[in-house]
């Protein structure tokens, strides 16, 4: 048995605590100070009010954030639960406080982009925020899986990415059921930019929900129209994740996290209200208090691909879907695909034999 500590309860973390506990571990769940009530709603009756669901009646104990440290205490692997806005919370308060030989695995899906437009994944961020003298081994999870599916144990394929395949198989043999299912690599670049990127392009396709069904809502959902920016994605991202150097199999994890997040929740629902004709603010006021981290990574990707077009290493034309998404949320632009700039001609070398 090992003893899991997660910080933040969000609803992917807290979902973590099924196939942790399933395997005969502990787990601490500790809140963040966002997650107060969701700490006392789950210590007083099992339920967790955003997740929507009973969490384990045995083999979990929940502490607020002010009891860190003794859940810290004899924990053999940490989890990062905050999503991407609260980065820097972690780095800042929960990264000096652990200790080296416990390994971090972190769910938090995104990205960094520096001033010179480089983005960096979050675990390669975390560890550019220790001390110079402090090492951390900083693992990642990424992969087609949504928190509600996985506590209802449907089967899901998921990655653990980092740098040491020994601790990697150690974290997968904590966490991995007959329905968890965990692959492994060390390639964190690749991984970690395909599942961000997720995020930004489903934002895009999500669009054609909200210009199908109409501003009213009476029309009727289409699937061609979603089709043709999901292929569009796929091409973009390919050349992005090219770009930072990560393996092209991480596509798979890519379009299968793109697939079902287009199929439901937060990232769904404001690509639709921008389809339905609502602006960026008025879509951000009707799911007031909703963590977009889409926005955040959609904006990052599109910086960066401003700032290679400046340095003259891409054509800004390369990328129309996620050139449009940022000037829709950032630049105020009405909804306008532009379906031309997704044609192209390829002509294969046996044409010309």
């Amino acid at each position: 048995m090992s003893i899991i500590t997660i910080i933040g309860a969000g609803q992917m973390a807290s979902t973590l605590s099924f196939p942790a506990i399933e395997n005969n571990n502990e787990v601490r769940l500790v809140g963040t100070p966002l997650d107060r009530d969701i700490i006392d709603t789950a210590k007083a009756t099992g339920f967790h009010p955003t997740l929507k669901r009973q969490l384990p009646k045995t083999g979990i104990e929940y502490y607020q954030i002010e009891d860190v440290n003794k859940a810290i205490d004899g924990a053999d692997v940490i989890i990062c639960g905050v999503s991407s806005f609260g980065v820097d919370w972690f780095s800042d308060n929960i990264l000096p406080i652990l200790p080296e030989d416990i390994p971090v695995l972190s769910i938090t899906k995104g990205m960094i982009t520096e001033e010179d437009g480089k983005m960096i994944n979050y675990p390669h961020y975390f560890l550019s925020k220790l001390t110079s003298n402090k090492k951390l081994s900083i693992n990642a999870v990424g992969g087609p899986c949504t928190s509600y599916e996985l506590a209802d144990k449907d089967n899901s394929e998921v990655v653990f990415c980092g740098d040491d395949i020994n601790i990697l198989r150690r974290l997968k043999s904590l966490f991995e059921t007959s329905y968890y299912h965990i692959s492994l690599s060390t390639d964190i670049v690749g991984v970690e930019c395909a599942v961000a990127l997720k995020n930004a392009y489903a934002l895009g396709v999500s669009i054609a929900i909200g210009l199908a069904i109409g501003s009213d809502g009476s029309g009727k959902e289409h699937y061609n129209s979603q089709a043709a920016l999901f292929g569009q994605s796929i091409k973009e991202a390919k050349h992005l994740l090219k770009l930072v150097g990560g393996g092209e199999e991480n596509m798979v994890y890519f379009g299968g996290d793109l697939y079902v997040t287009v199929f439901g929740g937060r990232t769904r629902r404001i690509g639709t209200l921008l389809g339905q004709g609502f602006s960026f603010e008025q879509a951000k006021e009707q799911l007031k208090g909703v963590t977009l981290e889409s926005i955040v990574i959609a904006t990052n990707a599109a910086r960066y691909v401003r700032c290679l077009a400046e340095r003259g290493l891409v054509e800004l034309s390369d990328f129309p879907l996620i050139i449009h998404v940022d000037d829709i949320i950032n630049s105020g632009a009405v909804v306008d695909i532009p379906w031309k700039a997704f044609e192209s001609e390829k002509i294969w070398w046996w044409n010309m034999i």
